[in-house]
């Protein structure tokens, strides 16, 4: 075909469940493409000389490679081209942010037309595999002996174990919960990415020769210490951003108040939405999830499948300003939640059993733009709304897991609890540790983690190679 004639074919639009059934059931939205859909949009891909998408993915997959691939009907042969670099395909291509990285990049936005959807065709590919029941493994090279240990499974900790096995690493994950996968289990719903399509790519990285000890908390369990007496010569920490933040407002501390740490694990991992669960959570049927980002919308919509008759979203700036994906909010939207913008919680009250009630919002406006470029919210004087609530989920950030930076001597770390690394390298100022992930960023996403994982594994091959492999160096 000839590039004017792939560029006038038009984007395809990914199958969704009907919002009626799908806001009352934990089945997928998102359906995936059929193989004459995945096809046809991989034959706009114009495979230009200098491909800007490769250069917006964080973990550089050869994206024209595998699109390539899936255009002359070779799915699996994408798939493998996929590992290359990636060690969750299947993860990424349901909930990276495509649009602001590799779609971003795209040549057809710069033609003013929609990106190709990279994230739908590296969906298909990886699911096209799973699906076949052959499953690739990259290959990797010898042993070396070399025991490396990682700090949380959650897609940095993955990314990087995936890179050292192939480098010939005796590759260890210690996960702090009794299930692996870190927050793409414990924070994202299955109805965005359910739990076997992690499970799937989590017995890749099995395959490839990575050892997983759950229910270990490093720097309790086991201390940094013991892993180097045990004979690991590098570490990798992973280990999350799993601390949540409150406005500290009167009557947080009510019952049915809670943070969406808390909510979407207890949902995820603790089955705590069923009525006969050790530790069931609280069902509201008038809930507001405060805050504007995909935690957000997970909370709310999770709320909404657990029978919300109102499932609010209440944000103190305009809808323009949320940080969730678009495709999160036009779903949240289909699936009857209801968008509070320009609205902040400056009081919750209860009722005399101290369960939440009612929440007063102060109505905001939009000033002028703050550091992060967005317009900053400003109060609106004497305007406030009182609304009838029974659950409420704060939604407005995380800050880092404190044990690691707690329980390691001299390691350095932020005002704000991350560990400082080195930007192009993640080593710490202790050279047997490197760290990324949200441990380093504050709050990252999936496919930027793993971008952290892939940069340290590189550079820690290189540093384990320098030290010719010495223990008295450590």
């Amino acid at each position: 075909m000839k590039a004017k004639e792939r560029a006038e074919i038009r984007r395809v639009h990914m199958p969704e469940a009907n919002p009626e059934i799908r806001s009352r059931n934990t089945e997928e939205v998102n359906l995936g493409l059929t193989a004459e859909m995945a096809v046809t949009e991989a034959c706009r891909c114009l495979d230009c000389a200098r491909p800007g998408c490769i250069e917006g993915c964080p973990v550089e997959v050869d994206i024209p490679s595998f699109i390539k691939n899936i255009e002359r009907g070779e799915f699996l042969e994408a798939a493998k081209v996929l590992k290359e670099t990636s060690a969750l395909p299947a993860v990424c291509g349901r909930v990276c942010p495509q649009e602001k990285q590799c779609e971003a990049k795209c040549i057809h936005v710069k033609m003013k037309k929609e990106a190709v959807a990279i994230g739908y065709l590296e969906r298909f590919a990886a699911d096209c595999e799973r699906e076949s029941g052959q499953v690739s493994v990259p290959e990797t090279a010898p042993a070396n002996g070399i025991k490396i240990a990682v700090v949380g499974s959650g897609p940095a900790g993955l990314s990087f174990s995936g890179d050292m096995a192939k480098a010939g690493y005796s590759v260890t994950v210690f996960e702090a919960l009794h299930e692996i996968g870190g927050v793409l289990k414990y924070g994202i719903p299955v109805f965005r990415l359910p739990n076997e399509i992690v499970d799937v790519e989590i017995d890749s990285l099995r395959s490839m020769g990575v050892k997983f000890v759950n229910n270990c908390i490093v720097g309790k369990t086991v201390s940094i210490d013991d892993l180097k007496e045990d004979g690991f010569r590098g570490i990798f920490v992973g280990s999350g951003a799993g601390l949540p933040r409150f406005m500290n407002i009167r009557g947080e501390n009510l019952v049915g108040v809670m943070s969406s740490n808390e909510y979407l694990t207890r949902v995820n991992l603790m089955d705590a939405s069923n009525p006969e669960s050790d530790t069931p959570v609280l069902t509201g049927k008038k809930v507001a999830v405060i805050g504007g980002g995909n935690t957000a919308m997970d909370s709310v919509r999770t709320a909404r499948r657990l029978g919300a008759e109102r499932a609010m979203i209440v944000y103190r700036r305009s809808e323009e300003e949320m940080p969730a994906r678009l495709e999160e909010v036009k779903h949240a939207k289909e699936e009857g939640i209801e968008f509070m913008t320009l609205r902040n919680p400056v009081e919750y009250s209860g009722n005399e059993h101290g369960r939440v009630s009612h929440m007063l919002l102060q109505v905001m406006e939009l000033g002028e733009p703050d550091a992060s470029g967005r317009r900053s919210p400003v109060e609106v004087p004497g305007e406030t709304e009182l609304i009838e609530v029974d659950e409420v989920i704060v939604s407005v950030g995380v800050s880092p897991n404190p044990l690691i930076p707690s329980s390691v001597k001299g390691l350095n770390v932020s005002k704000w609890g991350t560990v400082i690394v080195n930007d192009e390298t993640m080593q710490s100022d202790i050279p047997m540790i490197f760290a990324g992930g949200d441990i380093v960023r504050g709050g990252a996403t999936v496919i930027l983690a793993m971008g952290d994982g892939r940069r340290a594994a590189k550079a820690m091959d290189k540093w384990l190679r320098e030290q010719k492999f010495s223990t008295s160096n450590l």
